[in-house]
Formats: C-alpha cells, sequence, structure tokens
C-alpha cells in the first residue's frame, strides 16, 4: 500500500482499476447540485496547482484524504524557504495553512446525496456556498497579512516565497468570485425555480448601481455573512486599484491588472466618465514610475483607455505625464514596448476634439528627435504623427522643430506613405492662413530630389517620389505651388528625364503615363519588345482597351461633364508649356536603349492622340506638327537626318495603330444621335470577316496551318488562325460541312471543349488563358450562322455534358458528384466558367435556346436560382445570358430580380444596366427599339425592400435618363420614390429636364419644395458631394492604373465590376442644371431670382479668404451658376450679369487653391454652351468642339500664366510664433531668453579692455543658476546645440558626472531648467537621452509628484557632512514621495519619523465606524481606534493636516506625527 506522499501517478500504478476514467453520469436536473459540485474546480497558478488538478471524489473510490495528500507539499515548501528570517512566515505555517484549505475543499466536495425536497437541497447548498466563501475569505484575508509581512523584508530574500503568496491571493480572489457568483444563481433558482439562471452580463447590467463593498471587508470580519449579487463594473474597478496598491510585486502582476482594467474600459465605455483622478491618477504615476519597462507600458495603455474628453486630458497632464512621456521615448531600443505604448498615448491625444491643445512642446521636440533617427523603428508612426499635428495645429509643429522630419522624410523617400505625407503640405498650402507657416518654392519641390540627384539610383525611392508628385499634381494646391516660378519644378523633373539613364528616364514616363490617364493597348508590350506593328493581324478587329467609362452615353445637349478629363486637359498644358515634347523627341533618338526609344514613341502618339481629342486647337493644332522633329528630318546633309525620319515614320504608324485599334474612344468628336446606338457593340459579337470567300487551297491550307489535324495536342495548335478559320470561311455552311465531313477540325475543337474531356475544363484561368474562351464563344456563334452548324451543335455532346455539369449542382436532379465540375474551387481556378460565357451566346438566338431547353438547361437554372445555394453559380448564369428575346432568359432574370437574395437581387439589377442604357442590335443589324421591358424590371425593383438594390435601380434609370424615349417612359411608369427619400432624388432630378416630367412633379408639389431647399443648404452640402465624386474619381483612376501593372490574372466578374465603378463615378446631378433643361424651369428661376441672388454672393464675397463657412456658400453658388449656364437655355441669365467674369477673376487671382479650382471646373460647365463659350472667348479661354460645333467643356486659358500666377508669400518665421501655456511644459522658473549661449569669461574681458574696463549692463553674464556648478552644467547643455563646440561639452559634462562633485544631478530644480533648455531647443535623440540619464531618476520621481526641496533657492539640497547622514536623508526623501504616491493604502511607511495614517469607514452595528489602520509593531501599546463618526476624529487634527502619535497619552516620546488620509 503505498504512503499518503505518493503521486498520483505512482498510484495510478498502483491501483489500475482505481485509475479507470468513470463512466459519465447525466448531468443533474437540479442546477445546484452542479454548481456545488464544481466548486473550486479553477486551476492555480501557485504551487499547489498540482492538487487542484485532482478529480473531485466519486461514488466508486469514496472520499480522498485531501489532507493527506496536501502534506506532501511540506518538503518542497520547506525547499523553497531554506533559510527563514525572524518574524517571518515559516515553511510549517504554509503547510498548515494548505492542511486546514485542503480540509475545506474537502468539505466542499462532500456533499451527499439526500432524499429531502428540493427546499432542504437549496438550503444545504447555499449553507456549503457560504462556508466555502467564508473560508475563501479567510484564506484571502491571512495571504494579504503574509504580503505586508513581506514587504517589509528584503526583496531579494523574500521573492519566490512573495511569488508563491501572490498566487495563493489571485487563486482566491478567482474562488471568491466564483462562489459568490453561484450564491447569486442559486439564490435566485430558489426564489424563481421556473425562471433559468441569468448570464453574469446581465445580471451586472442590473446590479450596476449596487453600493460598493468596502474594500476591507475580509480584514475586519464583516464580509463572512454579506451575499453580493453580482459584482458591479464599479466594484471590479475599486477591486484592480486596489490590486494596483500592492507594492513589490512582480511585473506580471501589475501588466495582468492593468489588461483586466482596459478590459473593463472597453466592456463598459462610460465607465471611464465616473473616474476620481486623484485616486486613479496616484496609481497610474506608480505605474509610469516603475523600473519595468512592461509595467510603464501597462500604465500608457490603461491610461489611454481612461481618456474621454478635453477634461480627461487636463486631469492626466496635471500628472505631469509630459516628463514621463519625454523620458520614455528617449529610451533605447530595448524599451521599444514602453515607447510605442507612449507613442500611442500621444496619438490618443489627436482623437479627442482640441485635443491637441494639450499636446506639449517638449513632446512634440521628443517624437520629431526620434523622427530624425533612419535606423529607428518607430520613425514612421513619428512621421505620420507629426504629419496629423501638422494638419490640426501648425503652430505647434513648427515651433517645435518638426518641419524637418517631414522635409527629410519627403525629399529621401524612405518614407513608404509618402502620398498621405504629402497630403499634409497641400492641405496647408491651400489656404493663405496656414500657407504663411510654408516656404513658396520649397516645401513640395523636395519631392524632386529623387529625380535631380545623378546619384539617386534606388528604383524604389523613385517610384515612392513619383507617387507623392502624382498626388500633389492632381490638386489644386499642389498644381499651383508645383507651377510657381514658371513651372520650375516640373521643367527640372523633365529636364532629368533626358539628362539621366535608366531607372530615372523610366520612372518619369511611367509617371506621364499617370497623369495623363493613359492605358497602354494590347499590343503595347509586344512592340516595346521589338516586334514591327505590321505583325498584329486584323488591328481594326482588336477590342477597344479603353475604359468604359470614356465610352458615354450622349444626350441631347452632349451628355455630363468629364470633370477628370478637363484637368487632364490643364495637366497636358502645362507639361507641354514647360517643354515635354520636344524632350520625348530627343529620347526618340537615343539609340542606346532601344525599349526606352520604343516606349516614348509610343508616348508621343498617346500624347498627340489626346491633345488632339481635349485640347483647344490653339494648342494641339502646332503641337501636332512636330516641328523639331519634320526640321531635324529635312536637314539630309546631317548625320541625324536617318533617325529623325524613323521617328516620323515610327510615330505615323503608332498613331494610325491607335486610331484603328480604337475608333469609337478616340474620335475628336462623336454625332450625338436620337437612338443613341453604341457603335463599340459591334466588336461585342464576334463579325463575318470580309475575307471569308477562300478558295479552296488556302482554305484547306489554312486547316493544316492550324496545327490541328497533325496533333491532338492543344498547346501545340495555333489558335490565331482557328480563330480566324472559325470567324472567316466557317461562317459559311459549305465551308463549315467540309470541315466537319472531310477533316478532323471541328470534331477535334468540339472534343476539346467537352467538359468530360478535360481539357478546356482543366485549364487554369489567367490572362493568357482568355483566348480559349473567346474562341469558344466564336466557335458557338458560328455554328448558329448555318443550319448545318445547327445540326451538328444539336447532335454533339457538348450541351449534353453541360447540362449533366449542371445537374451535379442541382440537388433536385439526382445527379452527383465527388467533385463537380461547376465547384467553386473549379469556377474561380479554372476556365470552367467559360462554358456561362457560351451559354450566353446561345441564348442570344432562337435556335440556341431550343437547344438549351431539349437539354433542360433552363429547368436546371431555375432550381439553382431557387435553392440560393450556389451564388457564384447564379451570378455567371446573370452576367453572361442575353435577354435581349423573350423567353426563359427573361423569365430567369425576372426570378432571381424578386426570389433571390440580397447580393443575387443586386447582380440581376446590374444584368439590366446594358439594356436600359444602351439599346441592342439584333442579328440584322437593326435596332429594336426594346428597352421598356428592362425599364419595367427596374422601376420594380425600386420598391424591394433592401435599401442596396433600390440604389442600384434608381442609378442605372438615372443612366437610362440620357435617351429622351426612355426618360419619357420612365415618367409614364409614375414610379414613386418618396419612400427612398435621398436615395431617389437624383432620379426625380432627371425628371426635369422634360416637360413631361416637369408637369408630373409640379403635380406632386415635389419642385417648389425642392427649390427651397436647395436654395437654403442643399446647394452648399452639393459642394462636398461634387468634391467627394472628384477625389474618388482620381483616386480610382490611380487604383485601376496600379492594378493593370501587377495583377495578370483575368475574372469573369471584370465587366460587372467595371459597370458598377462606372455608375458610381458620374457627376452628381444638380438641380439647377435639371431645372434649366425646359422653358418652364427657366421662367420659374426667372421668377424666383435665385440665380441673380447667387451672382450677387459671387460679386459680393468671391475674393474672400478668411470665413471658411462663405468659402463654401461661395462655391455652391459658382457650382449653381456654372450648372444653369451650362444649358443653351441659361444664355439670358449669364447675358443679365457679369458674373462669368468674376468667376474668372476668382480662377486667376484667389488666394484660396481650392476655390481657384472650383472656378475652373464652372467656366467648364459655362463653355459648353454655345453662349457661354463666346463670353469666354472674350476673355481669353478656349475650349474644343466637335465636328458638329458642340463644345466638350474643356475650357483653358490661352496664356496659362494667367492662371497660375500665385505670388511668393511671406513666411512666418518661428520666432514670431507664441504658443498658448497649455502646449509648454516647463513654464515656472524659466530661463532667461538667449540667442545661443551665455558670453564665456574671455569675451567678457576683451569687451571690457575696449570699453576701458567699465562693467554694462549689456556685458554682464547671464546668472542660470546660484551654484557654480549647476551654472556650468546648464552652459555645456546649451553649448551642445553648437556643432564646433559639441564634442568638448559633451566630454565635460560626462566629466561632471563621473567626479561626483555635481550635486546639481540629484536636484529637481535644475532637472527642470535643463528640460526647459530640451524643450526650446533642437537636440538629437542620442543627446536627449545622454543629458536625461546624467540625473538620478528618483529626480523624474521629485518633478512627477512635484517635490521640491525647501529652502534651496538653486533648485539643490543641502550638502550632507559624511555619508551616512546623506543615506539616511536619501531613504527618507524616498519615503517621503513614497507617502504621497501610496497615501490611500492601508499601510505606512513602517519607520520613525513622519507616516501615514488611514482611516476606514466602515457601516456596523453602530453606524459610520472608523478604524485606523496600523501595521503592527509600528506604535507599541497602539491598537486599533474606533471613531463613532468622521467629525469626532477630525476635531483632533492640527492645521497642517498631521495627528500626534496617538501613544503620546501613554507616555511615548518618540514625537512621530501622522499624515491622514480616509478611504
Amino acid at each position: 500500500m503505498l504512503s499518503a506522499s505518493a503521486t498520483p501517478t505512482q498510484k495510478s500504478f498502483a491501483s489500475p482499476s482505481q485509475s479507470q476514467p468513470q463512466p459519465q453520469t447525466q448531468p443533474s436536473a437540479n442546477p445546484i447540485n452542479t454548481n456545488a459540485s464544481n466548486v473550486s474546480v479553477h486551476s492555480r497558478p501557485s504551487f499547489d496547482r498540482e492538487r487542484d488538478a485532482l478529480q473531485p471524489p466519486t461514488a466508486g473510490n469514496g472520499v480522498r484524504n485531501m489532507a493527506a495528500s496536501a502534506v506532501t507539499f511540506a518538503p518542497r515548501a520547506s525547499s523553497l524557504n531554506p533559510s527563514p528570517m525572524p518574524g517571518s512566515f515559516s515553511s510549517d505555517l504554509r503547510s498548515q495553512m494548505n492542511i486546514s484549505r485542503a480540509g475545506s475543499r474537502a468539505d466542499m466536495f462532500a456533499l451527499e446525496k439526500l432524499d429531502e425536497d428540493e427546499d432542504s437541497i437549496h438550503e444545504q447548498t447555499l449553507s456549503h456556498l457560504r462556508e466555502a466563501l467564508s473560508r475563501e475569505m479567510k484564506i484571502k484575508e491571512g495571504s494579504e497579512n503574509m504580503l505586508e509581512a513581506l514587504n517589509a523584508k528584503k526583496a531579494k530574500q523574500t521573492k519566490e516565497q512573495r511569488q508563491r503568496v501572490e498566487a495563493e491571493l489571485n487563486s482566491s480572489n478567482v474562488r471568491i468570485k466564483d462562489l459568490r457568483q453561484k450564491i447569486t444563481a442559486a439564490q435566485r433558482t430558489r426564489a424563481a425555480p421556473t425562471t433559468p439562471t441569468r448570464t453574469r452580463t446581465d445580471t451586472t447590467l442590473q446590479t450596476s448601481n449596487a453600493l460598493r463593498s468596502p474594500p476591507s471587508a475580509s480584514r475586519s470580519g464583516a464580509g463572512s455573512d454579506f451575499d453580493e449579487p453580482t459584482e458591479s463594473p464599479t466594484f471590479v474597478l475599486a477591486e484592480i486599484l486596489q490590486a494596483l496598491e500592492v507594492d513589490g510585486m512582480t511585473p506580471d502582476y501589475y501588466v495582468s491588472r492593468a489588461n483586466s482594467l482596459v478590459d473593463l474600459f472597453r466592456r463598459y465605455p462610460t465607465l471611464k466618465y465616473d473616474l476620481v483622478w486623484s485616486i486613479f491618477g496616484l496609481r497610474m504615476q506608480s505605474m509610469l514610475l516603475s523600473e519595468s519597462r512592461e509595467v510603464v507600458a501597462a500604465g500608457y495603455r490603461m491610461i489611454r483607455y481612461a481618456i474621454s474628453d478635453i477634461t480627461s486630458l487636463r486631469n492626466i497632464r496635471a500628472l505631469n505625464t509630459d516628463y514621463l512621456v519625454t523620458w520614455s521615448l528617449i529610451k533605447d531600443r530595448k524599451s521599444d514596448v514602453e515607447r510605442e505604448q507612449a507613442l500611442k498615448f500621444v496619438r490618443a491625444f489627436l482623437d479627442v476634439k482640441d485635443g491637441v491643445r494639450e499636446i506639449s512642446r517638449a513632446v512634440v521636440r521628443t517624437i520629431a528627435a526620434v523622427a530624425e533617427e533612419h535606423e529607428e523603428r518607430l520613425r514612421s508612426i513619428c512621421i505620420e504623427t507629426l504629419a496629423e499635428i501638422l494638419v490640426r495645429d501648425p503652430r505647434l509643429l513648427i515651433a517645435s522643430g518638426g518641419l524637418a522630419p517631414l522635409h527629410e522624410a519627403l525629399a529621401d523617400g524612405s518614407y513608404k506613405a509618402s502620398e498621405s505625407l504629402t497630403t499634409a503640405f497641400l492641405y496647408l498650402l491651400d489656404a493663405p492662413q496656414r500657407r504663411k507657416y510654408l516656404r513658396a518654392g520649397y516645401e513640395l519641390e523636395v519631392l524632386f530630389t529623387a529625380f535631380t540627384d545623378d546619384l539617386s539610383s534606388n528604383e524604389a525611392i523613385l517610384k515612392q517620389s513619383s507617387k507623392a508628385i502624382a498626388s500633389a499634381l492632381k490638386t489644386w494646391s499642389g498644381l499651383m505651388s508645383l507651377s510657381m516660378f514658371n513651372f520650375r519644378a516640373i521643367r527640372s523633373m523633365i529636364h532629368s528625364m533626358v539628362i539621366n539613364t535608366g531607372p530615372i528616364r523610366e520612372t518619369v514616363l511611367d509617371l506621364l503615363y499617370s497623369l495623363f490617364r493613359i492605358k497602354s493597348p494590347a499590343w503595347a508590350t509586344s512592340f516595346l519588345a521589338g516586334r514591327r506593328l505590321t505583325t498584329y493581324g486584323r488591328v481594326s478587329n482588336l477590342k477597344p482597351t479603353m475604359s468604359r467609362m470614356s465610352q458615354n452615353d450622349f444626350d441631347d445637349d452632349g451628355g455630363e461633364q468629364n470633370f477628370t478629363e478637363h484637368f487632364t486637359a490643364l495637366l497636358l498644358a502645362i507639361f507641354i508649356k514647360a517643354g515635354m515634347v520636344p524632350a520625348l523627341l530627343k529620347l526618340t533618338q537615343d539609340n542606346e536603349n532601344s525599349t526606352m526609344k520604343r516606349k516614348s514613341t509610343l508616348l508621343i502618339g498617346e500624347i498627340l492622340k489626346l491633345s488632339s481629342r481635349i485640347l483647344p486647337p490653339s494648342w494641339s493644332g502646332q503641337l501636332q506638327l512636330l516641328p523639331e522633329l519634320f526640321s531635324a528630318a529635312t536637314r539630309l546633309k546631317d548625320e541625324n537626318h536617318f533617325s529623325a525620319t524613323g521617328v516620323v515614320y515610327q510615330i505615323s504608324s503608332v498613331s494610325k495603330t491607335l486610331y484603328r485599334s480604337t475608333p469609337t474612344a478616340y474620335t475628336p468628336s462623336v454625332i450625338p444621335s436620337n437612338n443613341n446606338m453604341d457603335l463599340g457593340i459591334l466588336d461585342e459579337h464576334p463579325k463575318s470577316n470580309t475575307s471569308a470567300n477562300f478558295d479552296d487551297a488556302t482554305f484547306r491550307q489554312l486547316l493544316i496551318d492550324s496545327a490541328v489535324l497533325s496533333s491532338s495536342n492543344y498547346s501545340k495548335w495555333n489558335w490565331d488562325i482557328i480563330l480566324r478559320l472559325i470567324e472567316g470561311p466557317l461562317t459559311s455552311g459549305k465551308r463549315l460541312e467540309e470541315a466537319i465531313k472531310a477533316s478532323k477540325f471541328v470534331k477535334r475543337i468540339m472534343s476539346f471543349y467537352r467538359p468530360f474531356k478535360y481539357k478546356f475544363s482543366e485549364i487554369k484561368s489567367s490572362r493568357n488563358t482568355q483566348k480559349y474562351v473567346r474562341v469558344g464563344c466564336s466557335l458557338m456563334h458560328t455554328l448558329l450562322q448555318s443550319p448545318e452548324g445547327i445540326k451538328y451543335l444539336s447532335d454533339n455532346k457538348l450541351l449534353r455534358q453541360i447540362a449533366e455539369c449542371l445537374a451535379q449542382c442541382d440537388p433536385t436532379s439526382g445527379l452527383t458528384a465527388q467533385y463537380p465540375m461547376f465547384s467553386r474551387d473549379r469556377l474561380t481556378e479554372t476556365l470552367c466558367g467559360g462554358y456561362f460565357p457560351m451559354l450566353g451566346v446561345l441564348s442570344g438566338g432562337a435556335k440556341g435556346n431550343q437547344m438549351m431547353d431539349r437539354w433542360r438547361i433552363f429547368n436546371m437554372m431555375y432550381r439553382i436560382v431557387d435553392l440560393k445555394q450556389r451564388p457564384d453559380l447564379i451570378k455567371l448564369m446573370l452576367a453572361n445570358f442575353d435577354y435581349s428575346l423573350q423567353g426563359h432568359p427573361r423569365v430567369l432574370l425576372s426570378k432571381a430580380l424578386t426570389a433571390g437574395t440580397k447580393d443575387i437581387r443586386i447582380d440581376a439589377t446590374n444584368a439590366l444596366r446594358k439594356y436600359a442604357t444602351r439599346p441592342r442590335m439584333n442579328a440584322q443589324g437593326q435596332e429594336p427599339g426594346d428597352s421598356k421591358w428592362a425599364i419595367q424590371l427596374l422601376v420594380t425593383q425600386l420598391y424591394d425592400p433592401e435599401v442596396e438594390v433600390c440604389a442600384t435601380a434608381v442609378k442605372i434609370l438615372e443612366k437610362a435618363c440620357n435617351a429622351k424615349t426612355n426618360l419619357e417612359y420612365i415618367v409614364e411608369c409614375r414610379p414613386a420614390l418618396d419612400h427612398l427619400g435621398e436615395i431617389g432624388a437624383p432620379l426625380l432630378l432627371r425628371f426635369l429636364s422634360t416637360s413631361i416630367g416637369y408637369h408630373y412633379l409640379d403635380g406632386l408639389d415635389y419642385i417648389s419644395n425642392e427649390m427651397d431647399d436647395w436654395f437654403l443648404g442643399r446647394n452648399d452640402s452639393y459642394v462636398g458631394v461634387i468634391e467627394a465624386s472628384l477625389a474618388r474619381s482620381f483616386l480610382n483612376d490611380q487604383q485601376q492604373q496600379q492594378d493593370s501593372d501587377h495583377t495578370n490574372r483575368i475574372s469573369v466578374f471584370d465587366d460587372e465590376l467595371l459597370q458598377e465603378m462606372e455608375a458610381d463615378s458620374h457627376v452628381p446631378p444638380h438641380f439647377y442644371r435639371e431645372l434649366t433643361r425646359t422653358q418652364e424651369g427657366c421662367k420659374l428661376l426667372s421668377d424666383k431670382g435665385h440665380f441673380d441672388e447667387f451672382a450677387a454672393t459671387i460679386r459680393d464675397h468671391g475674393m474672400q479668404s478668411e470665413d471658411p463657412e462663405m468659402i463654401v456658400k461661395v462655391k455652391g453658388c459658382l457650382w449653381a451658376v456654372g450648372n444653369v449656364g451650362s444649358m443653351e437655355l441659361g444664355a439670358p441669365f449669364l447675358e443679365s450679369s457679369d458674373v462669368v467674369e468674376q468667376i474668372i477673376r476668382i480662377a486667376q487671382n484667389h488666394e484660396v487653391m481650392s476655390l481657384r479650382g472650383t472656378a475652373f471646373f464652372v467656366l467648364g460647365l459655362i463653355s459648353r454652351s454655345i453662349h457661354g463659350l463666346e463670353i469666354m472667348s472674350e476673355h481669353g479661354w478656349d475650349a474644343n468642339t466637335n465636328v458638329m460645333g458642340h463644345s466638350l467643356g474643356f475650357c483653358i486659358p490661352s496664356d496659362l500664366s494667367r492662371l497660375f500666377s500665385l505670388k511668393p508669400w511671406r513666411h512666418a518665421p518661428v520666432t514670431t510664433i507664441e504658443l498658448p501655456a497649455t502646449q509648454k511644459t516647463e513654464t515656472k522658473g524659466a530661463l532667461p531668453a538667449m540667442p545661443s549661449r551665455p558670453r564665456s569669461e574671455s569675451l567678457i574681458r576683451a569687451i571690457r579692455e575696449e570699453e576701458g574696463g567699465a562693467e554694462s549692463e549689456e556685458i554682464r553674464r547671464v546668472e542660470l543658476d546660484a551654484d557654480p556648478t549647476n551654472q556650468r552644467v546648464l552652459e555645456l547643455v546649451i553649448d551642445l546645440v553648437n556643432m564646433v563646440l559639441y564634442r568638448r561639452s559633451r566630454s565635460e559634462l560626462m566629466q561632471i558626472k563621473s567626479s561626483g562633485k555635481a550635486k546639481g544631478f540629484g536636484q529637481v530644480g535644475l532637472f527642470r531648467r535643463v528640460l526647459g533648455l530640451l524643450e526650446c531647443h533642437h537636440y538629437r535623440l542620442a543627446d536627449r537621452s545622454m543629458i536625461v540619464g546624467l540625473f538620478e531618476r528618483r529626480v523624474l520621481r521629485g518633478v512627477v509628484f512635484d517635490e521640491d526641496e525647501d529652502g534651496d533657492e538653486g533648485g539643490g539640497r543641502r550638502d550632507y557632512e559624511d555619508d551616512e547622514e546623506e543615506e539616511e536623508n536619501d531613504r527618507e526623501y524616498r519615503r517621503r514621495g513614497e507617502e504621497r504616491r501610496m497615501g490611500a493604502r492601508g499601510m505606512n511607511s513602517g519607520r520613525r519619523g513622519r507616516g501615514v495614517l488611514v482611516i476606514r469607514w466602515i457601516w456596523g452595528d453602530g453606524g459610520l465606524v472608523g478604524r485606523l489602520m496600523a501595521e503592527p509593531g509600528s506604535w507599541e501599546g497602539v491598537g486599533v481606534l474606533s471613531f463613532l463618526s468622521p467629525l469626532s476624529f477630525f476635531q483632533d487634527i492640527s492645521n497642517d493636516g498631521s495627528v500626534s502619535c496617538p501613544a503620546e497619552r501613554k507616555g511615548c516620546k518618540c514625537g512621530s506625527s501622522l499624515l491622514f488620509h480616509t478611504v
């Protein structure tokens, strides 16, 4: 038989039967029994963990002797403390406590099954739980007493024992918490047995206002019988703060409590509003002054989550956190966890309204010092913080020297988010009030450093700088600033492109592509690789590469204004003015790098094409001639003649290819038509080749060249020839029959596309493999063109196998597969999704629908839509089907519009876009004009319960209103849009453009109410909407450019995404623009007199730049005038006033750059009308027109210097900036103002000799401190700023420190003066760390607690006679600071002299009882003093806030006095 000290493992080997796991019993019907049986099952972090891991006793093996098992740990406990000190708790006492505790657990688990009624069971359970709670409270009390005793001893000797006691205390707290919850649950179950037990969260919410129990309830013995329902957040907060009072614990102890407090603040955000900062601040100060980095970091995190408003920030700064943050940030990299939390703490100030007003100059200077270090890990976040401060309070940042790190980050390009950093400078440059803090022509020009430096060849830095330059040039403040001094910055970049080679030249070329929004054609890669343009085949059939956003659907007045194109026209004019075209021509004559030569040639072709489209003839006419190039080509005697001639040929070839490959997108003028037929639709279905009639020899040779007949491996086939054959000869029924019967050409291609051949269906989806999908769609289209093809397709296994693949996804079909062909992964990774475009081609014809109906494809699709289990599959169907014919596809679409999920309904609504906005063409090339069915479905979608679906339908209908016939039909449908609110407002505005819609809305009393709404407020809010739309359009364009550069994969959903982007990037409609489209609207506008009010506002307040609200109002008036002037019916309004002249004046002379930009766009709107263009021409502005004479609205001045007339402004130097007192850390005892440093003795003597020995006030040496050593220290700290005296000053400071004669390094006053110097002057991070490191750490504690030595004018302490007396006074000094920090704790210092008296007020039988808590042994003969009320005690308190030793009555002569605190 094993002894009681045997381990559980030994017992398991000795008694296998007992170690077998017992069968699990059914859970008890009574929840109280279950809770009682689970008492004390939490794991303990102390040495008692193994004992807790034991299972509760079962009926099979009886109750285990826990006391006997606990004896096992007695020797282990003895080994942990081999030499107990006198008066300490020995290991024997610990063992006895374990025995007692084991007995308590045995009692808890000894709950026998009783045959009594339910009430008796509840009572017994409650009694057991209360007994367990009483024992745990006593154990907690003993642990706390032990900790107090251990804190009075040396930490090294009691470290292990303290850890054990701390673990025991933690375990007790967990058990007490668990027992209280179980008691609460048991009481609630007894009161209402039919009600389920509430969760802790519900109970906490109900008892959040409960009274907080006294924190010393366990010590006083009053907490053994009370039953607290559930701990309220206030109670938990008090418990955590009380736990943080304990001194001398391990860092993990404080970190865990701090994390608990942060979690509490997260769960109860309003709790931080009820903090008592006098108590909470002391805890925070004690943690932030800890020696452990983790504890300090936890303190910063804890105080950061306690921030609520500006008042809390002031309370936090009252704790002298500025000194602590400065101290933390200058530490080395080992303290990165502390520095990171300190920086997050500072950044939390920026999240509070006006919180930047509470950030001190000293903190900002320290952050700037960190940002200057290139190898610093926190450099990026420091730069971001400085940028945010620059936006919110530029005076603070510039006065603190934070602008230099930002300049350096922009210049070297090492900061990854250079665009956001540039935006901060652009914000300041916009208004003259903020612009004065920056220097003209310097702040943004540092971005061009990477391009103008010959040694800079880092491609990553160049790309970062190019992104920043692109973001600057796409804003008005950046464009105006960089165009100063005759476009100096832009000219330097263009010259660097010519002079430098390698990555600089390539980066500048890429930047030009991005700025002008040029998307390279599909054949650009092959052209740059060296292939000739003639090898690309029929480029006229190439799909246009331009985005669909440029293929506008024009209405009667030419469509909406494209502001991005207008801005691009201005950018292009600027670069042409700066000499871009001659520079590119020089690059084309460079024979060293053929790739760069071809790239510059392609760019010239794109620029010539772009200029002819968007620039006025006065700009593009001269540019098209290329005089420099042709003059060089005509000099036949010059050797460069051949090179120039070749460039002329290359540019001509590129231009021809560009115009042929994109016929509709780049035509200088597009003739508007009533039917709005999109010419680009001709490319969406493969067209019959004009060379379809080949002779037999040519046809057979093409079959042989395709390699289909010679090999069954599809990778060896020539797919270009295959596509040529399918779109050409095979469209003829005779040739198709010959290919089917006389060769295996068609058979092998159809076999390739059959799903279960696993050829086409196993190819990975990528950009290069999309050619197989295009060939498959062309094959389906070709087979439908002849009876022979229809017969062959109906007899082929292709459609049958596709139907079988669909059946695998239909749960009702009975067909299943382990790996379905149309699974999610296959559709994403392979070309299986390409079968749906093929089915879409079939759905466009009647014969194709019949073949699909034959194989029940539509039936399976109906069920798939009903089941809604495969939204990706449904989206593919809806996106690829052709709904031009009445039949199953439209029924399927209608089903998805009404019965699908929200996402499916949105996708189905988007599928109607092209049918509602662009009428389709049938096979005979005729326009059916059948868009009414789509409009009817869209009107039905306006009543969808989901707002997103309604918004999508509104956007599509708004686009469809560009066609007058569609608009009239939508009005006839009379949609009700009142339930949509602001979402339906754009569609209602479009109704105003016709007389029918005007009268319809007038009958609803919509026009008058909306007009008053716009005049009173909506006109101003439109400013934010249109500016956000413009910013989004530039951002989308830049994002598309980046995506096209880095993405090599094609998704089957790209077309729909482009359509959604097209719908979101349009210009928001304006009420006055739509109102001016009709005669009735113009008459109403004239009667109301709103236009005259807008013109008067522009005339009176247009040049104002001080009031932000007035600037917004002027912008709103400008947009209203521009939209009215863009209509032909708005000409009388322009003639009746001189508002156009005022707008031109604003665009050319206003001080606010964004207002200049608004005026520029408004002038473009006005130039869209014939009368507006005439007025603009009279003032030197011109715009391009189409062949019909209609203006495109891209209006720019003939002389750019009139628009870019920004003059250098007067810079406000740093010395003129005066910060408020709230942004200064060191305000008392400030040093006298000195230009650099105090004059030296030699300089003073020299001045005296020149003046004959006269001592004047001017040459008198500045006295910084009465102590000569302190005076010298301050002088040396000042000299550290001087790089000439830097080394000498640093070495002398170190000598003074090492000599030990400078007592000032332990003085609070000198430390404050040095901190004042660090706050007012620039020091590197290493120097700051060295200077602060000279002082003793206790000095920081004195500064934080506002402790200064009395009677010492110089701020220092008195000299000591010997080392013993100095050590004793140091201990006394530290003890005084410790008393102030932990005065609210229930402990005193334990020393003679000045202690701490703590009064705990507890509700007792006789009312409020005050108990004087004193440490045992501090005052002999004095026990616990009781007072019946606080008033009776306060009568004995002296005026200085102290009370004499209570033992004086008994003859005590100690003369001690106590500081009192009440809890």
